[in-house]
């Protein structure tokens, strides 16, 4: 039976991008049937953190051998993984305040429409999910949070949600390499990706419209803006499930993650 094959991950692909003036690199892992059948497959966007690439989640968050057993379990519905190399030149999935790296941009207006044309992926909201870890944790929040009309499910584990006060943001701009350092770059991006500020300025209608599954460890360092959030979307009635397990900031934690991630997601897949 196919179910009992193994899937396949590409690790070096690549597209030209006109907004970033460079190349970038991305990762894709294929679900086991995917060669024998013709049918298309739900997507699943998968980010990575901070000082990885598009390999981190292929070489120490074993994606591969954890999608390939939730697959042959019947807990994930089979899915095309998409992993994008956010680590290049500037580091984050941010648009930056002075215009010149537009990593959000780039994700929306040429990876999506890039991958969903390469590879058979159904491109319906109700077929499109986001995950991350840590920076990718924050990127999860902040592309549903922009754009909850595109993904049916967020799962953000471990998350980097950005400074919770501005008088933070220069020296989070500075480990980050972002540039613009005015106090108007500093409010432009503090709503935009500070996302305990960006949730406060959102319609609950239209943070509710994406399925949140929210996770982070009970010894990590990024509790406070993870704990903040869960708090906003109880008092608002937003529905999402929170999670905070015995852990802290590392693989073994997010290991342990991604198979709900992918249940999580795959009940959603089903729901409709």
């Amino acid at each position: 039976m196919a179910l009992c094959q193994s899937g396949k991950v590409i690790e070096t692909l690549t597209l030209e991008s006109k907004i970033l003036k460079m190349e970038r690199k991305y990762a894709v892992y294929l679900p086991p049937d995917y060669e024998t059948s013709e049918r298309s497959y739900p997507v699943l966007y998968l980010l990575h953190g901070a000082s990885d690439d598009q390999t981190g989640w292929i070489q120490f968050g074993e994606v591969m051998r954890i999608a390939d057993e939730a697959i042959k379990n019947g807990t994930a519905t089979p899915m095309v993984i998409i992993m994008p190399d956010a680590d290049t030149k500037y580091m984050g999935y941010a648009n930056h305040p002075d215009g010149n790296w537009n990593y959000e941009d780039f994700f929306f207006e040429e990876l999506m429409p890039h991958v969903e044309e390469k590879f058979r992926i159904k491109s319906q909201k109700r077929y499109r999910a986001v995950s991350g870890l840590s920076m990718g944790g924050g990127g999860t929040f902040a592309f549903a949070l922009h754009r909850p009309d595109l993904f049916q499910s967020a799962c953000p584990l471990s998350a980097s949600t950005g400074p919770v006060r501005i008088e933070d943001l220069g020296a989070y701009f500075k480990r980050r390499n972002i540039q613009g350092n005015s106090q108007k770059d500093k409010e432009w991006f503090f709503k935009k990706y500070c996302i305990t500020e960006l949730v406060k300025s959102m319609d609950t209608k239209d943070i509710s419209s994406v399925r949140w599954y929210i996770d982070c460890g009970d010894d990590d360092f990024v509790f406070e803006g993870n704990s903040l959030i869960h708090i906003d979307f109880r008092k608002r009635d937003i529905p999402h499930e929170y999670r905070v397990r015995d852990g802290a900031h590392n693989w073994t934690y997010w290991r342990e993650s991604l198979p709900e991630v992918l249940r999580f997601i795959s009940d959603g897949f089903h729901q409709y």
